[in-house]
């Protein structure tokens, strides 16, 4: 019904719910969301941050955000942020005086690691890149995290001297700018392509989620 209306009116109103990775919601929205809700302000936004694969509808929301291999089947997907994104490797400088700078993933093995865990229990090596060489390391730390809400708590502790982290370089990238961290191993870091906005193609777009997917395809913000 609220449909209805909104074909009467110059801005769409209603709720628009979006089930997002917590990385998403960090690296992602931050950069989109304000100028939305200026330009369609009688849109209300809910963001449900979940590391947890759901099905959108099922969890009563209109859309998600996740990348290319996470995507569902029978899902329209849209691009959304920056489309090539980079797994960067970090650590404090003063960890790195006491132990040494690596220069080769493999030297990985003997460091302190950082490392996150998925909400379904999996731990995946790290994959580095370079000039066609691919190298995948399992290395071990003092620490574990999940990946999601406990991931400012690891870049916390690699600050503090913990170990070397494994994040998106744009997480990490404030960081390097202040010197709180250092970049290690950059030219092996991997890149990958950006997300996806999804949603279901079997159904009516409501009309908060069409103007979201005009809006990002307009390259706004």
């Amino acid at each position: 019904a609220l449909d209805v209306v909104n074909g009467f009116r110059d801005r769409p109103a209603g709720s628009l719910r979006l089930n997002v990775p917590v990385s998403a919601a960090r690296l992602i929205l931050p950069d989109i969301v304000p100028g939305f809700l200026t330009a369609y302000p009688g849109i209300r936004l809910e963001v449900i941050a979940d590391e947890n694969f759901v099905d959108v509808l099922a969890a009563g929301c209109d859309a998600g955000i996740r990348y290319d291999e996470r995507l569902e089947q029978d899902m329209i997907a849209v691009p959304i942020g920056p489309r090539v994104q980079h797994f960067a490797t970090a650590a404090s400088p003063a960890y790195l005086d006491r132990h040494g700078r690596p220069q080769h993933p493999s030297d990985l093995l003997g460091h302190s690691c950082v490392r996150g865990r998925f909400a379904s229990g999996a731990m995946l090596p790290w994959e580095f890149e370079r000039d066609g060489e691919v190298v995948r390391v399992d290395p071990t730390g003092p620490l574990i995290v999940r990946i999601g809400g406990a991931t400012d708590l690891a870049v916390d502790a690699a600050i503090a001297g913990t170990g070397i982290i494994g994040l998106f370089e744009g997480w990490l990238r404030p960081y390097f700018e202040s010197g709180a961290l250092e970049p290690i191993l950059e030219p092996w870091w991997p890149s990958f392509p950006g997300p996806f906005l999804y949603y279901p193609g079997r159904r009516l777009v409501p009309a908060p989620l069409r103007a979201f997917i005009d809006f990002i395809k307009a390259g706004r913000p």
